[in-house]
């Protein structure tokens, strides 16, 4: 597998939700809330999100165990999507612990630990870093 641009894009977004995360995620905690840093974070990782789950469908890779391409990481995508809807849909009804729990735990699963399997030696990215520090 190359770096092609739709790789380019899917890495992009991703890793750009890594970092807005936290800061919307932040932003309500606490004693001091910042509603319009939350909201601007938010709606930036929800996009970033949205970028990086319909980019994955077409991203395929036949080296790993898959079907038709599609690797077990790929069930990302419709958690991904369920779960986006999930919150907003919570967030609508004035469910905003449900809203809150859903969205945290969307960045847990979707961001760290998804990101964490893409680092393994044997994906693309995990072959770049790891090759790249001369580990592999």
């Amino acid at each position: 597998m190359q770096l092609t641009p739709l790789i380019a894009v899917h890495m992009t977004a991703a890793l750009g939700a890594i970092v807005t995360g936290p800061v919307a995620l932040w932003a309500r905690k606490g004693r001091e809330q910042h509603p319009r840093l939350h909201r601007a974070f938010g709606y930036a990782w929800v996009t970033l999100m949205l970028v990086t789950a319909v980019s994955a469908i077409f991203i395929r890779d036949r080296t790993l165990p898959n079907i038709a391409g599609y690797t077990p990481i790929h069930v990302l995508v419709p958690v991904v999507l369920i779960g986006l809807f999930g919150a907003f849909w919570f967030l609508a009804r004035g469910n905003i612990r449900g809203h809150r729990r859903v969205m945290q735990n969307l960045y847990i699963g979707a961001c760290i630990v998804a990101g964490s399997f893409t680092l393994l030696p044997n994906r693309y990215l995990g072959q770049l870093v790891w090759g790249g520090l001369g580990l592999i």
